[in-house]
């Protein structure tokens, strides 16, 4: 659903869907029910400035009843963000695509306490470009390609090649040589196919039973020493997936967790980011034959892993 109010500091307005009944009988009524306790004169505020609309763009005061509109728009108040010590580098810009290198901690888009500190928000606002939509995502915590999308006239025709996964992605990651204790051995290349779903109990994935609905091809490229005794390797990952944590969980399920993975296989306490110790997974590349051109492009990282010696 299109918002009827502007991007604002390369950020989207909020959309609210409103109940279509209950205890309150004004729009502003069930705002302050939901979020009262938290600001109440910023939400009166709001409304008397006219800065809350309904989906023609008209807007709404403190008297407009509930039933009159389903959803409804508005700028949240921002708070400030400490900003991440990372930077972005586009690789490649046109009238239809931006490719950049995300650094790792950087997410992708908005969400949680990272808004003006998302590598969408910083390009809107560094380029001038409020449009600028992602065609997939990366993890926070992975660095690498990052397509966008600078065109509404043509993101449809890229947004089909990722829905019929008519992309072919690459990533890289350092993790053990040889897999933990309790786990056989692996004969390289190898492909891992499980059935993957989002755990009920925290934000990660899990393998359960089931057909597979994931599918990741492995092949290890170079061994070497990470410490006296310690043996690590660099791999190269062609997922043929994207399901959340998808890699990492599946070099997980090899015995092989990727360095500095905090999440897989074990979760560990959360703690503060460590620039330090970027998690070792790298979206080195990413190839398709594009939409517009009709001519098959690439488009590699030029980051490297910390830990790939």
């Amino acid at each position: 659903m299109q918002s009827p109010l502007p991007v604002r500091d390369g950020v989207n307005a909020t959309r609210l869907r409103l109940p279509d009944e209950g205890p309150w009988d004004t729009a502003m009524d069930y705002m302050m029910h939901r979020w009262g306790h938290i600001d109440p004169q910023g939400i009166e505020d709001r409304f008397d400035a006219g800065e809350i609309v309904g989906q023609a763009g008209l807007p709404l005061d403190r008297a407009t009843p509930l039933q009159d509109h389903t959803f409804i728009w508005y700028y949240r108040t921002l708070p400030p963000e400490t900003r991440i010590p990372v930077e972005l580098t586009i690789l490649h810009q046109d009238e239809h695509l931006l490719v950049v290198d995300k650094p790792h901690f950087l997410p992708t888009t908005p969400g949680g306490t990272y808004i003006q500190e998302s590598a969408l928000v910083r390009l809107r606002n560094q380029l001038n470009l409020p449009d600028l939509i992602p065609m997939h995502r990366l993890d926070r915590m992975t660095a690498g390609i990052l397509l966008l999308s600078t065109n509404p006239e043509t993101r449809g025709k890229y947004q089909v090649l990722f829905e019929k996964r008519q992309v072919q992605k690459e990533y890289e990651c350092v993790a053990a040589a040889e897999p933990a204790p309790g786990h056989p051995a692996v004969k390289f290349p190898v492909i891992v196919r499980n059935r993957m779903t989002k755990s009920r109990s925290y934000l990660l994935a899990e393998v359960i039973d089931g057909e597979p609905n994931t599918e990741t091809r492995i092949e290890r490229l170079r061994t070497f020493g990470a410490a006296p005794g310690i043996e690590n390797a660099l791999y190269r990952l062609e997922p043929h997936s994207g399901k959340t944590h998808q890699l990492r969980v599946h070099m997980a399920s090899l015995g092989l967790g990727i360095v500095n993975d905090s999440f897989y296989p074990e979760l560990l306490d959360k703690a503060p980011d460590d620039y330090s110790k970027p998690l070792q997974l790298l979206a080195r590349g990413i190839r398709f034959v594009d939409p517009v051109s009709r001519q098959p492009v690439e488009y590699r990282s030029q980051l490297e892993l910390s830990e790939a010696r």
